[in-house]
């Protein structure tokens, strides 16, 4: 071999080792948390009205991801505080997030183009449905010392046995982990479904993915500050369904009856705990409700309505119970306000619930 090519042959094992022994140590520190919050929003571009989610980045400007810290640092509310702002934050899954809906025509947008006193509502919704999730969410949103904290669930949020199906939670199975060990939830934390990473999963190949997505949503909050869009969605899509199949059941579950240990309620009490001094309010969203064929069985395609009705006297007593303000919106919005499912609402559905819940807002009294 000549000495140029022994030359390179040196020089490739020494850059070979050298990538080995940093991707070694950037296991070991494991900086993704840092490196999340390391964001051109609020700064160079405006922050995010909603988390970041997208099915199609390319057309949606936006994509799912699972750094929490990322997703916050693009969001609106790790803004700097204006003076004097009540800050509620709003907790749930994709119709709090505004599936179907451009970002200016959620509910959470609706309370805050109306300037009412010095409230600012902040959407802290995230598409899929569990009442685990929301709890991760609510701990990352309390860094940002809310005034209020309202959180909108629905029974199939609830389901003890699907609280871990969320991919969101099982990428943040460390996370999710110290929520069970601290609240004592009844998730199981050695449960298969959170994901346990290798230590080669922490190194720089095995986390390229996500260094990739950490770039692209800094790209895509220069698209979002030119357009404002944050989703792409059809034109035309599927009404609920109205005729319905004649089940009775729910998630596997027979009538007569439901069980309180069938629902995650100590998450719920966990998000109790969590808060604080902060005020929780539970608010029972609405559900579109059929008139169709076996309507009488079921009020749509997720609940029958022997299941939904027991579910509802069990989140009051919840709530009672806890002494957590509890708002019951399950029929405030009629069924021409939603879009494509049973709980995703138009934007008239949103303005309904906005109206709704702005009142309980205001006559609540402790708004600043």
């Amino acid at each position: 071999m000549s000495d140029t090519g022994r030359f390179i042959r040196n020089v490739l094992i020494k850059a070979l080792l050298l990538f080995l022994a940093i991707s070694g140590i950037f296991a070991l520190i494991h900086p993704m948390a840092a490196l999340g919050r390391l964001s051109i929003y609020n700064r160079l571009v405006p922050g995010r009205v909603r988390l970041p989610y997208g099915e199609h980045p390319q057309s949606d400007y936006n994509l799912s991801l699972f750094n929490l810290d990322a997703m916050f640092a693009s969001h609106e509310i790790s803004a700097r505080p204006v003076p004097g702002e009540f800050r509620i934050v709003l907790i749930g899954d994709s119709s709090t997030w505004g599936f179907l809906l451009p970002p200016d025509q959620t509910m959470a947008a609706s309370i805050n183009r109306r300037g009412v006193d010095n409230i600012h509502v902040y959407n802290i919704g995230y598409p899929t449905m569990s009442v685990t999730k929301d709890l991760l969410m609510m701990q990352s949103a309390l860094r940002y010392h809310p005034d209020l904290i309202i959180w909108l669930v629905t029974l199939e949020s609830l389901p003890q046995d699907t609280q871990l199906d969320s991919p969101i939670l099982q990428h943040n199975a460390d996370a999710v982990r110290a929520l069970i060990t601290r609240y004592r939830l009844r998730s199981d934390a050695s449960d298969p479904r959170l994901i346990t990473p290798t230590f080669w999963d922490r190194t720089i190949p095995g986390e390229r993915r996500e260094l990739a997505d950490l770039v692209r949503l800094q790209l895509y909050g220069l698209l979002w500050a030119a357009t404002g869009v944050d989703q792409s969605f059809p034109a035309h899509y599927d009404p609920p369904q109205k005729d319905l199949d004649p089940d009775a059941s729910f998630d596997g579950r027979l009538p007569p009856s439901l069980s309180p240990d069938d629902l995650a309620l100590d998450v719920l009490s966990a998000g109790r705990e969590m808060a604080g001094n902060v005020p929780m309010w539970i608010v029972n969203e609405p559900i579109y409700v059929s008139t169709g064929r076996n309507s009488d069985i079921r009020y749509n395609f997720f609940y029958p309505r022997w299941a939904y009705d027991q579910y509802r006297g069990l989140l009051e007593g919840w709530c009672r119970a806890q002494a957590v303000n509890y708002l019951d919106a399950w029929d405030a919005i009629p069924a021409e306000d939603f879009s494509n499912s049973a709980i995703h609402r138009t934007p008239a559905g949103e303005t309904l619930l906005a109206d709704w819940l702005e009142a309980a807002i205001v006559k609540d009294g402790n708004v600043r």
